[in-house]
């Protein structure tokens, strides 16, 4: 296998992480949005937590678009 090749499957399979993020970020919203349906008192208590959790996923996403551009022109 040629080496180019290779840099591109493992650069392929690093942004897979980008999925699990996707799925994470929609988990975090969809319960927020749950939670403020069912009591919209608790919106201030709950949307700090709520961008605290964005943040630590998208930190995700991040870390394997790094890692993918790492590999590629590393």
């Amino acid at each position: 296998m040629d080496v180019e090749a290779a840099k591109f499957i493992g650069a392929g399979l690093a942004v897979l992480g980008v999925i699990g993020s996707g799925i994470g970020i929609g988990n975090v919203f969809s319960s927020f949005i749950t939670a403020v349906a069912r009591n919209p008192a608790a919106r201030g208590d709950v949307l700090p937590m709520t961008m605290l959790g964005f943040a630590l996923v998208e930190a995700i996403a991040l870390f394997a678009l790094v890692v993918a551009l790492i590999i590629l022109f590393a």
